[in-house]
């Protein structure tokens, strides 16, 4: 049986699929001050899926990770921590502005849209799944719209970003530009590297260029550790022997194409499918 996305909105199914990060996206009038922007939210996630031919449209919601907090309790703790720190105001405006979100996401349910949260489960996963299943579900081209570079983890040849905040794409042809890597060794850049937003360490005194010379030098996350101890008195060598274990962990926290069904759960991908494909 041939499996076809479901049409969903009032886009004209053509096979290519515009995924949005819906919290991601919506930062963008927060940081505008701006807590009326219900309808030029849905305008303007139109206006992308016509500027990038994308007869579908999925807009996902953020519900946080139980698989990575059960990895390690501190991830994003960092951000709780300064949430905490928020004046009264501040926090009576953040709460306005999830509740516009919330109500955004309603109004392109209505519409017709496919809206997607579950509790427990980050954005970053349900596209990781519907990107590993693109052509189970009869998708040609996938464009992100996202400003979070953790989703070029999934950039492949039908599979390209948008970021609204820099107004630039990252594709497979383009990637040099963003890169000095290849696209195969991004996930062990940040593995290497760490990512501070969502509080996950790196080796201490390795960054960008130090990162990119072990990956030259070992190639992938795992042959840097298979090839521990690494042999060097430089101090960020010494850290890589010694803190070896977080590579693992690192991978594990983000991988998004190996561990998106487990971070999405099994129930969860039942909804999925069922909201995503009918058969035929």
């Amino acid at each position: 049986m041939a499996i076809q996305f479901m049409n969903h909105g009032k886009a004209t199914p053509n096979g290519n699929l515009l995924i949005v990060d819906g919290l991601n996206l919506a930062f963008r009038w927060k940081h505008q001050g701006t807590t009326d922007f219900e309808y030029e939210y849905v305008r303007t996630v139109q206006s992308l899926a016509k500027s990038y031919n994308c007869g579908e449209i999925v807009v996902l919601g953020d519900g946080g990770s139980n698989y990575r907090k059960s990895i390690d309790p501190e991830y994003k703790a960092n951000r709780k921590e300064r949430y905490a720190e928020q004046t009264p105001a501040e926090a009576k405006e953040f709460e306005m502005f999830l509740a516009e979100f919330s109500t955004t996401l309603k109004t392109l349910s209505r519409k017709g849209y496919l809206t997607l949260k579950y509790s427990g489960v980050e954005a970053d996963d349900i596209a990781a799944l519907i990107c590993q299943n693109r052509e189970n579900i009869g998708v040609d081209e996938i464009w992100m719209i996202s400003s979070d570079k953790d989703w070029d983890l999934l950039v492949d040849e039908k599979i390209s970003r948008f970021s609204t905040v820099t107004s630039k794409e990252t594709t497979l042809l383009n990637w040099d530009e963003h890169y000095d890597f290849d696209p195969e060794y991004f996930l062990t850049y940040k593995c290497l590297t760490g990512d501070k937003g969502d509080n996950v360490p790196g080796i201490p005194g390795v960054g960008p260029k130090r990162a990119q010379g072990l990956i030259e030098q070992f190639g992938d996350a795992m042959s840097v550790y298979d090839a521990v101890p690494l042999s060097g008195s430089y101090k960020y060598i010494q850290n890589v022997n010694l803190h070896a274990e977080q590579i693992l962990k690192n991978y594990e926290l983000m991988d998004l194409i190996t561990y998106c069904d487990e971070a999405v759960g099994v129930d969860n991908i039942n909804d999925i499918e069922e909201k995503l494909l009918v058969k035929d």
